[in-house]
């Protein structure tokens, strides 16, 4: 008899193609969603699918278990097609426990799949989530296509011949899940083997117990009648190119790695660990072999004052940390902006203010980022705008760091550090040259002479004979950079430094419309705001609206045209998940009496709420 195969399996059920699907894990904290989520989203890149995503951590360390505040969840959005964001709402959710159901079905859309684990439907569990009835019996679920599953127990069943602890068997049961949903929506499970079998090498009684546990949910959802159809979403058509999966922290850390090698200078990072932020520490931490020398410091000043004494040295200085950190950094940015080295500060915004929240999204530090010194204090500000987007925009920080010799900020937020999507590995060849120039000639030698065209001062590497040169936080000399209190001296050297980040506009694109070049409406964003301002507007325009779009990726300076594209329309409306900060901005500077529409959820944009805002003004 011929061995068993994926298609063999599904033949006797009903087969139903979809375009998108969008699928919510939600658990506890110790139930492995994240990596339960992260699975099914490499093996959907894999196959082929346009994937987006959306994991969402506990801020609490240990939550108690069962408890509201510990759930942990990872969404996912699929498809045959190109997409931009990680979904409005779940039509797919697997709730673990009561907590997780309690917490996330308000999102799940109306007649969604609604898969639980009912041996997690006890008494105690439901007083944790608050239930004063357990909701899979009492017919508050009608709404939706609720599959009553014993993950739990039958993840024990599949064990029971297992020498491993009740404990570790009992960590097996995500696995259960994702099984289950490889069966639905038709996803090998061989990748999976094989990630399981690299990660516990040295441990083969837990991978095989995974493995074991995963296939069992396969065929549990084969085998019942429980599942009567069975779902297909096909290729996405995307450019030809060698891919990867990648979240926006990785792509962040490599993307520095290749912008030091591209400058012929060692990467040296000096961090405090913060979320979100501290997956940057971690990747960098691996590539020692690139000459990356990565500090983890017992402070914030201590971070940022050894990536200024690297920068100082002739390394690319880079310090990494969220906006807690920056407002720490700040006396130390200030420093780096005075003796003008060429210092990255990349900060990973999340919810404030103070603590806030720690692993939710915002838009939180771009005045922190302009403004959060004392005094006049300019620096260059760039911001990726999706996870892949994170490699270009860390070259391009380097590059105006090093090229204008002046602090560049690099603003990511959680949702493009912890999101994913396929990301097209760039050529060798398709990469800027970098190339420092250090200082060598003694004769003439200022430590402030200038760059005619850049206004940058020299960079002499300390300890080359003939350009000993001191720095410091007291105001310079114009030329000699000594010490001096002349007011218009101050006078010039204030504006000097201005100056010279303004001209970093000469290597800046113009910013690009998405659209017609005039009309009604233009949505102006930034940062991770992009895919859902994107794909509300391309609806939109598929309906014959008069609206079109444009992002930002330089927030300080602006691109040269963004004046002139502003004034092209009607109404400038610009969605931030702050109460403003942008607007603010782009109102000061150009005279635009541009619409802020805010959100601050500590979640993405809801490409559906982009939509309704934007018809008020058509």
């Amino acid at each position: 008899m011929s061995a068993t195969t994926l298609e063999d399996v599904i033949s006797s059920k009903q087969v139903e193609e979809l375009e998108t699907v969008t699928i919510r894990f939600a658990g506890d904290s110790g139930d492995g969603m994240q990596v339960t989520g992260g699975q099914f989203t490499s093996t959907s890149a894999i196959i082929g699918n346009d994937i987006s995503t959306l994991p969402d951590f506990p801020a609490e360390i240990r939550a108690p278990a069962g408890s509201l505040p510990g759930v942990s969840g990872y969404q996912l959005n699929f498809s045959s097609r190109d997409i931009r964001t990680p979904g409005d709402e779940p039509q797919v959710l697997v709730a673990m426990n009561p907590a997780a159901l309690k917490t996330n079905l308000p999102d799940l859309e109306p007649g969604g799949i609604l898969v639980v684990n009912t041996d997690e439907f006890n008494a105690n569990n439901l007083k944790k989530a608050g239930y004063a009835s357990n909701p899979i019996e009492d017919g508050s679920l009608t709404g939706y296509r609720l599959f009553k599953v014993p993950i739990t127990s039958n993840t024990l069943k599949a064990l029971e011949n297992s020498a491993l602890p009740f404990k570790q068997q009992d960590r097996c049961k995500n696995f259960y899940a994702l099984g289950l949903m490889y069966w639905l929506y038709d996803r090998p499970m061989e990748p999976t083997v094989k990630w399981v079998n690299d990660k516990f090498g040295s441990k083969p009684e837990v991978a095989d117990a995974n493995i074991q546990v995963m296939r069992a949910g396969f065929n549990y959802a084969d085998t019942t009648e429980l599942f009567t159809t069975h779902y297909k979403v096909g290729k996405a058509k995307i450019k030809p190119g060698k891919y990867r999966n990648i979240t926006g922290n990785e792509a962040t850390a490599i993307g520095f790695i290749a912008g030091a090698q591209l400058t012929g200078r060692p990467l040296f990072y000096g961090s405090y660990p913060i979320t979100p932020a501290s997956d940057i520490l971690h990747e960098l931490s691996k590539h020692k072999n690139f000459g990356v020398k990565t500090f983890q410091a017992e402070d914030e000043i201590a971070a940022i004052g050894s990536a200024i004494g690297a920068s100082f040295a002739g390394s690319i200085g880079l310090t990494g940390t969220s906006g807690p950190g920056v407002a720490l950094k700040s006396e130390a940015i200030g420093l780096a902006v005075m003796t003008e080295l060429p210092l990255v500060i990349i900060d990973v915004q999340r919810g404030g203010p103070s603590t806030g929240l720690p692993t939710k999204t915002e838009q939180a530090d771009l005045l922190q980022a302009m403004f959060g010194r004392n005094s006049d204090c300019p620096v260059g500000i760039v911001a990726p705008s999706t996870p892949g987007d994170c490699f270009e925009m860390a070259i391009e920080a380097v590059k105006l760091a090093t090229k204008y010799m002046a602090p560049v900020f690099y603003l990511s937020d959680g949702y493009i550090a912890n999101g994913s999507e396929p990301w097209e590995i760039p050529s060798i060849e398709s990469l800027p040259d970098l190339t420092v120039q250090f200082r060598t000639e003694t004769e003439g030698f200022f430590p402030y002479l200038r760059d005619e065209k850049t206004l940058a001062r020299p960079w002499a590497v300390p300890g080359t004979p003939g350009l000993e040169h001191r720095i410091g936080g007291i105001e310079k000399k114009h030329i000699t950079g000594n010490v001096n209190y002349e007011p218009d001296n101050h006078d010039f050297m204030v504006r000097l430094r201005a100056e010279k980040i303004q001209r970093m506009q000469q290597d800046i694109p113009d910013i690009e419309i998405f659209g017609d070049k005039t009309g009604k409406v233009l949505v102006l964003g930034w940062g991770s705001t992009y895919g859902a301002i994107t794909t509300a507007v391309e609806q939109l325009r598929d309906q014959g609206k008069s609206v079109s779009s444009a992002h930002l990726k330089y927030l300080n300076p602006f691109p040269k045209n963004l004046g002139e594209v502003l004034k092209s329309y009607e109404t400038v409306i610009i969605p931030e998940l702050n109460l403003g900060q942008l607007a603010m901005l782009i109102r000061a500077q150009f005279l635009v009496d541009a619409v802020s529409f805010s959100q601050v959820k500590g979640k993405p944009f809801k490409v559906s709420s982009l939509v309704n805002k934007i018809k008020e003004f058509l």
